[in-house]
């Protein structure tokens, strides 16, 4: 299945792409890859507050996971949450030192 969402999302089929993260997750509901995956494409649509809510689930299942928390502090930071958005990638800088993109 990943393979399928990776060549769906490189053609920008993000709606395809979703379909198919919606039956894995249906498979696999307390998959935190899948669930961050779907918060990447919902992010891609710009269904911001979904982005949030499946990695919201997905830090509950994978918690301190710094892809997780710094994928939550970006859409937090265009959704205009600053505080919230520092918060997240202070948790990240604490996780992954040496993360240059964080910086």
């Amino acid at each position: 299945m990943q393979s399928h969402v990776d060549v769906k999302s490189i053609l920008k089929d993000y709606e395809l792409t979703l379909q198919d993260l919606d039956k894995a997750n249906f498979l696999e509901p307390n998959n935190a890859f899948i669930l961050q995956s779907r918060g990447d494409v919902k992010n891609m649509l710009k269904d911001y507050q979904r982005t949030l809510e499946n990695l919201n689930k997905a830090n509950f299942f994978k918690p301190n996971n710094g892809f997780i928390l710094q994928s939550h502090g970006d859409v937090k930071r265009i959704l205009d949450d600053y505080q919230g958005a520092l918060e997240d990638l202070n948790n990240v800088i604490v996780l992954e030192l040496n993360n240059a993109f964080i910086l």
